[in-house]
């Protein structure tokens, strides 16, 4: 494992605290869960954007310059 710094507001904080307590668990283990239920749920969504959704129009990742380029994707492999 490895140590990581957090920054919390202090209400945030308090209120893990005490959550974590109340279960028998430590912060560390109620943010570990935590993650790991947030990343978890992440991964099992499907996506609902219809843009992508549209096989007609595109196919494959997402291009990591699509908001740059959204035309050319767009409209390009129409023509």
């Amino acid at each position: 494992m490895f140590r990581t710094t957090v920054m919390l507001p202090s209400s945030l904080k308090n209120r893990a605290q005490s959550f974590a307590s109340k279960r028998g668990m430590s912060v560390g283990e109620l943010i570990r869960e935590s993650l790991e239920q947030t990343l978890q749920q992440a991964k099992d969504k499907v996506c609902t954007d219809p843009f992508f959704s549209d096989t007609h129009f595109f196919t494959g990742d997402i291009p990591s310059d699509l908001s740059a380029k959204h035309d050319e994707y767009l409209y390009d492999s129409i023509h």
